[in-house]
């Protein structure tokens, strides 16, 4: 699985603590999310997709489109 988070989180140019303020939640567990130590709920992924405006799909590394 090619989580995108990362690659997402720093094309649009903002650290892992904005991107943990503007979903309120911890810098520490963005931190573990992008490098795979921790596996994001539903829920928070939902959150990551709407917030980066791209499909779960491309999230979750299932197309290289970004709508799809």
């Amino acid at each position: 699985m090619e989580f995108r988070l990362k690659e997402l989180r720093k094309k649009k140019k903002i650290s892992q603590l904005k991107l943990a303020l503007d979903l309120n939640m911890n810098q520490n567990t963005i931190s573990r999310y992008e490098t795979l130590e921790r596996e994001a709920d539903y829920e928070t992924l939902i959150k990551f997709a709407n917030y980066f405006n791209v499909s779960l799909d491309y999230l979750l590394g299932r197309t290289d489109d970004e709508n799809n």
